[in-house]
């Protein structure tokens, strides 16, 4: 969870404040409304990272839905476990796999 500090702390406690922009995220508020955020470089990397590999992985999921969607209306599906299975098994021996 992110830390929250007032202005006036920034200013009065740096140090303690800096501690914890080297661990997370600090939201600086002003007049008790949020004002600012406040991180060390290697936080703000960290949530770049995270922000990226989030989005990358709902466009994954979002592709395979759309996938999904194609081979249903094109009539590429198979309804139950053992139609499943034996899809399976017929893509393995087709493509050589053990």
């Amino acid at each position: 969870m992110d830390a929250i500090y007032s202005a006036t702390a920034l200013r009065n406690h740096p140090r303690e404040v800096k501690q914890a922009a080297r661990e997370r995220l600090v939201r600086i508020t002003e007049n008790g409304n949020g004002a600012y955020v406040f991180c060390s470089e290697e936080v703000f990397q960290r949530e770049v990272d995270d922000a990226v590999e989030r989005a990358l992985y709902a466009r994954r999921v979002s592709d395979a839905i759309d996938r999904g969607r194609a081979d249903i209306a094109a009539g590429q599906y198979v309804e139950g476990i053992e139609a499943a299975k034996a899809a399976v098994a017929s893509r393995r021996a087709s493509s050589g796999a053990a």
